[in-house]
Formats: C-alpha cells, sequence, structure tokens
C-alpha cells in the first residue's frame, strides 16, 4: 500500500528523453515492435547502449506488446516489481532472521525511501527493479538450500536465479560475496566452528578454516556465472569505457571514497537528489578524500570490533561496501559522478545493520514497542513524504531537467536534455522565451554562457532531425 502512495503516480508520467527514447519509444525498433522471434535473439546476441541484459530488452518488448508506446503501462510494470521486491525481501528476511518487525522495517524502509525514485518512476532502469526481484528470489532459494540436506535441485535453483539476475542488470556480479555474508549472519553456518565440541580437525582454527573453504568452494558455480557476466559486460561496454588517460587511478579512488559517502549522506539526508550529478574536477580536495577514508575506515573498524555482539552491524556494512565496488566509480562509464539508482540494492544493508542496531538498543528501554513503532511511523512517513515529491519531477522531461539544474551547477548535460525538451514541447519561440524569462530572474538562475551553448545546439539537432 505505501509503495503505491508513493509511486502510483508514476502511471501518469510520461517517457523522458534520457535514455527512454533509445530504450523504447525512437530509436530501437526491436523493443518498438513488441515481442518478436527475432526481438528475441537479438535481446540474446546483441550489446545496446553499451549493456547486455537480454531479459530487460524482453520485459519491455512485452510491455510494447501489450501497452504499444503508452508510457503509464510501462511505469506500472515498474512499480508491480519494485512492490514484489519489497514484499519478497521482508519475507526472505523474516525466515533468515525470525524477526517480524525488523524485517517488515527494512523492507519499508528500501521501499519507500526517496532514492528508490530513480530505479522505480524511470523506464529505462527496467533492469534495476528486474534484477531485485531475481535478488531477493536468489536468496529466498539460497535460504531453501541450506536449510535443507543438501540437493543439487535446490542448488541448481539458486544458479538460474542468479543467473536471471545478471541477464537483467550485471549489478548482480556480487551476490556471491552476499551469500557469504549470510553464512557468517543470520544463517550461522560459519559459527559451527566456533564451538567447542565441533570435531571437525584438531583445533578450533584449523576449523573454522576448512568451513570457510568449503563454504568458499560451494559458491564457485556461481562465480563462474559471474565471471561470465563481466566477460559479456566488458564485452558490451567497449567504446563507453573512459580511459584511464582520461581519469587516472588516483582520482578514481578518491572519487570512489566520496561517492560512498556522498551515498550514505544521501540515505540519511534525502534532499537534492537528481538524475545526472556533474563528475568532480581532476583536482579532488585532499580534505574530502583523506576525511571519507577516515570515515570509511572508523566504520569499519567499529563492525570488526563488534562482530560477536552486534555480527549484523558487519554483515550490512559489508553488504553495503561490497555492493557497490562494480559501481563506485573504479571503472568510468558514462558521463556522471554518481547515480542513485545504484544504491538500490546496496543500501538494503545499510537498512539492515540500522534497524537491527537500533533494535538491540532499544531492547532494554521501557515501553520501548509503543516508542520503536512511533518512531518507526513518523520516519516512514517522512520518508513517504520525500519519496513521492522526488517521483514527481519524474513527470515530464522539462520538470526532470529543471529540477536537476536547480540542484546542480555547470550541468551541462542537463543544460542540454532541458533544451532537447523545450525546443520538442513548443519550437524555438518556447526555447527562447524561456531563455530570456530565465535570465531575468536574477542571479541565482539565470542561464549562463554555457547553458545558451547546449540549448543551441538542442536547437539546431531539433531543426536537423
Amino acid at each position: 500500500m505505501a509503495i503505491g502512495l508513493v509511486f502510483s503516480q508514476a502511471v501518469r508520467h510520461e517517457f523522458v528523453n534520457f535514455d527512454d527514447d533509445w530504450y523504447v519509444y525512437e530509436h530501437n525498433p526491436q523493443v518498438a515492435h513488441g515481442l518478436t522471434a527475432q526481438g528475441l535473439a537479438w535481446a540474446f546476441t546483441h550489446s545496446y547502449e553499451a549493456n547486455w541484459h537480454p531479459l530487460t530488452w524482453i520485459s519491455l518488448m512485452l510491455d510494447c506488446q501489450v501497452y504499444s508506446l503508452n508510457a503509464g503501462g510501462y511505469h506500472l510494470t515498474n512499480v508491480l516489481l519494485h512492490a514484489a521486491t519489497a514484499i519478497l525481501l521482508f519475507l526472505v528476511l523474516w525466515r533468515m532472521t525470525g524477526g517480524f518487525w525488523a524485517s517488515a522495517l527494512v523492507a519499508a524502509l528500501f521501499a519507500v525511501h526517496s532514492l528508490r525514485a530513480e530505479s522505480v518512476a524511470w523506464i529505462t532502469e527496467r533492469k534495476d527493479v528486474l534484477s531485485g526481484l531475481f535478488f531477493v528470489l536468489t536468496l529466498e532459494a539460497y535460504v531453501g538450500y541450506v536449510r535443507r540436506r543438501f540437493s543439487l535441485v535446490r542448488y541448481l535453483v539458486v544458479m538460474v536465479f542468479l543467473a536471471l539476475g545478471l541477464m537483467s542488470k550485471p549489478m548482480l556480479v556480487t551476490l556471491p560475496l552476499v551469500l557469504l555474508l549470510l553464512d557468517y549472519w543470520p544463517l550461522g553456518r560459519m559459527a559451527l566452528a566456533a564451538r567447542e565440541d565441533t570435531p571437525l580437525l584438531d583445533n578450533r582454527r584449523q576449523g573454522r578454516c576448512w568451513l570457510c573453504l568449503r563454504l568458499l568452494s560451494e559458491k564457485v558455480p556461481l562465480l563462474l556465472l559471474v565471471v561470465v557476466s563481466c566477460a559479456l559486460t566488458i564485452w558490451s561496454q567497449g567504446e563507453a569505457l573512459v580511459p584511464i588517460e582520461h581519469l587516472p587511478l588516483r582520482w578514481r579512488i578518491g572519487n570512489a571514497l566520496i561517492s560512498y559517502v556522498v551515498y550514505m549522506g544521501h540515505f540519511f539526508y534525502p534532499v537534492g537528489l537528481v538524475v545526472l550529478y556533474p563528475r568532480l574536477d581532476l583536482d579532488l580536495p585532499l580534505w574530502k578524500i583523506v576525511g571519507a577514508f577516515l570515515l570509511l575506515l572508523a566504520i569499519t573498524a567499529v563492525a570488526l570490533l563488534g562482530r560477536r555482539r552486534c555480527p549484523y552491524l558487519l554483515v550490512g556494512w559489508l553488504w553495503y561496501l561490497g555492493m557497490l565496488v562494480p559501481v563506485i566509480g573504479l571503472v568510468q562509464v558514462g558521463v556522471g559522478a554518481a547515480d542513485d539508482r545504484f544504491t538500490y540494492l546496496p543500501q538494503i544493508g545499510l537498512c539492515l545493520a540500522l534497524v537491527w542496531s537500533a533494535a538491540d538498543v532499544c531492547r532494554s528501554w521501557p515501553y520501548r514497542r509503543w516508542v520503536c513503532s512511533a518512531a518507526s511511523a513518523l520516519v516512514l512517513m517522512v520518508l513517504m513524504g520525500c519519496a513521492w515529491r522526488q517521483t514527481s519531477f519524474w513527470r515530464n522531461s522539462e520538470t526532470l531537467w529543471t529540477h536537476t539544474l536547480t540542484c546542480t551547477s555547470r550541468n551541462s548535460d542537463a543544460n542540454y536534455n532541458l533544451g532537447i525538451a523545450l525546443v520538442g514541447q513548443g519550437g524555438p519561440t518556447r526555447l527562447w522565451h524561456i531563455i530570456a524569462r530565465r535570465w531575468k530572474s536574477g542571479p541565482t538562475t539565470h542561464v549562463s554562457t554555457p547553458t545558451l551553448a547546449s540549448l543551441w545546439l538542442a536547437r539546431a539537432d531539433s531543426t536537423r532531425q
């Protein structure tokens, strides 16, 4: 219900001129023709827009078959997939931990956070919500495999769901490592070696090493799927990869450290979120890099020191750090510095660590149930309001890019895309009218020379077409 209240408005939204045209309604005849045998073959044998994700293409083809080019239908599918992911996340966490209310709160925080708006309200990000569904299905299948006697069939089910997730979006390459974290907590498979009476080998240290090796070897078939997915991703991205000469390694490392902290800041203070953040200058401030490194190091140290009493803190934190590795910026693709959609699955780890830590702290409080219930309800209501507002910016291209320019500076790509949108809606007359209006509105919103150049290019492109 909460997801419906927040994201149902997207059903009335339009396509936006940021990849939606290339994915669906203008430049991709394979999707525009609906589900065909030729389209199925194309989805599995071609890369397009620097991506190989055949299941994402197939889902968009199915939508086109049903809804034609009615944008509301595509948005509805995104919302339903996100809702299914949130429900399954609650069920699998409840099954693993036995904590009903904590699992429900983690799933709710994940479901209605403002950072989800980009993944749910942007049709192009079908790959996020689709891969998220297969992510939680893989977790559910893994729990079923672990909690029963060994079964090759159940293990193959885990592999199938992981393969489907990778064919939706290669972001799931870190999923085998998440399964190892779950082996530690809450599944407790690593705790066997810590028992005094565990007759694994001559001593407990050797027993732990043997058990870790066994759990690692169990993940080898899953890692092979990951290797294949990585190879296909490198092949598909090809020229989209930014050469190391353009962005040196020291900049990438610094940008990655800062991005980890920025994403955490967006999690706790989801204000000013936009679809495209300008890339940082090559001369990154040293104090930002050092500060980000020290903060991440301090949190990691606290999680490691408290791992025996609070294993969920370590698991949640490593979940967050690990799942962001493929998209944290060490490998640079595209023009953005960071993207909110990349937090879709990684920040489940932060939710997990935060909720279970809060539950642990509040355990001895009087009237803790009433206090925790009231606090949780208040937080969720605030998040729902913020997410509803963030989703509203995706109504059409003009509102999306106007909001982006309001929240960022020196964003030439946003300027250009806004220009394209304005030309398409009202022609050159409307374009120059808006330029003049913004120029006169004062120094905080005036159109700069780069903006004028971008809008002129947008007009020229539109004229040529």
